[in-house]
């Protein structure tokens, strides 16, 4: 048996006027997941506990089978693993992220998030610049993708409040300074970078362009690296994961599954669709399990843009969705899962902690005319709600 999790990150939404009320799974055109909806099980899964954050973090744990209220100790962390970099058990890693902050109206506004979805190779030069500067036996920074990137802070805190850029975009950010103990020292380390950035040759080398510069860092979803059984353990299956994101393949490396790491996958609409299915029914070749991630909507809708959005979801189930429904069947019995991992809905920019809709299919040829498709109306129609979320797995699994 073969077990698949295609995860399109952020799909879920509320009803968009523009939409005729609709939401964007309703608008865009899948013909995949509608065939897997009217012929699996369809339902809701409710991936985020309450009291925590909906963050990608917490709602992929509850994805790939773990407790998040067991393992969760902060997004950083698992970012960190994937990035190569080892904690220690007093050292707290930070996400940073590399933003553009406009003053306006005497505030300082959230502008852009991704500083103009910065390419790897100027943030890696700004953060090997910030190491130079700013790096010390208390602090060091790491080098990541785009706009992602990881600050440890050596025998540091954590009782510290924090919130993510992407929730504050277009928003001033003084509200939203970290807060706690030891923030000040952090605050500090904001506004040094903004100096070191101001007098970097990039700066100037980008505003030129007309490219979004990074102007100044953001530190969040900090904690201290968390405690995980391995996945063969835990389920007694061998798997990969496939994802452009660190934090995704972070999980993977906790879980003790291969990272399969697939040329030109960006985490956007200009990713490697037809790579990542490709990758992904080769991976069941020598593997019981695989777990395939797809960024596009859910960076759309942080961008409140509604077309792409669109766009995303129609490509997540062309190229993904379809090649992969089509190439598992190679080898006999299968069972797929696909799911986002929390709503992003565009409106809010934002993610929230709604449950949502689910498909396990596993080779069902009966069409059930109750079902009018995969959407968060037809999910919810159907009664079945999976609580908590990482019980999902034991579904698809079937135990």
């Amino acid at each position: 048996m073969k077990y698949v999790i295609l995860l399109g990150d952020g799909m879920s939404d509320h009803p968009v006027g523009a939409l005729n009320g609709k939401t964007p799974l309703q608008a865009a055109k899948t013909p995949n997941m509608d065939f897997m909806a009217k012929r699996g099980t369809l339902g809701l899964a409710q991936t985020v506990p309450e009291g925590y954050p909906p963050g990608s973090d917490v709602a992929n744990l509850a994805m790939f089978g773990y407790n998040p209220v067991d393992c969760y100790t902060g997004r950083s962390p698992l970012e960190a693993a994937s990035m190569g970099v080892s904690l220690g058990p007093d050292d707290v890693a930070f996400r940073l992220n590399l933003v553009h902050l406009e003053p306006r109206g005497g505030k300082l506004i959230m502008e852009d998030y991704s500083a103009g979805h910065i390419s790897t190779a100027d943030g890696r030069e700004l953060v090997e610049e910030l190491q130079r500067h700013l790096g010390s036996e208390e602090f060091s920074f790491h080098p990541g993708v785009s706009y992602r990137h990881l600050m440890v802070w050596h025998g540091g805190k954590t009782q510290i409040k924090m919130t993510p850029p992407h929730d504050i975009s277009g928003q001033d950010i003084t509200s939203y300074m970290p807060v706690g103990e030891g923030s000040d020292r952090l605050i500090y380390l904001m506004n040094a970078a903004q100096l070191v950035f101001h007098n970097h040759p990039q700066y100037k080398r980008r505003a030129e362009k007309g490219e979004t510069p990074a102007n100044s860092i953001w530190l969040w979803g900090h904690g201290k690296a968390p405690a995980m059984d391995k996945f063969t353990t835990r389920f007694g299956l061998s798997g990969a994961v496939i994802s452009a994101v660190d934090l995704i393949k972070g999980i993977g490396v906790y879980a003790g599954l291969d990272i399969i790491n697939v040329p030109g996958a960006t985490g956007y609409l200009d990713t490697n669709f037809d790579g990542k299915a490709q990758a992904a029914v080769e991976a069941l070749k020598e593997r019981d399990f695989v777990f395939v991630h797809v960024e596009a909507p859910d960076e759309a809708s942080h961008s409140g843009k509604l077309e792409d959005k669109i766009k995303a979801i129609e490509l997540f189930d062309e190229k993904i969705v379809g090649p992969v429904l089509e190439g598992v069947k190679q080898y006999g019995a299968y069972r797929i899962l696909c799911a986002p991992d929390h709503p992003t809905p565009v409106a809010l920019m934002t993610h929230t902690g709604e449950a949502v809709p689910f498909v396990i299919y596993a080779g069902e040829e009966q069409e059930k005319g109750n079902v009018a498709g995969y959407d968060e109306v037809s999910a919810t129609a159907t009664g079945i709600k999976v609580d908590p979320g990482y019980k999902l797995m034991e579904m698809l699994l079937n135990r």
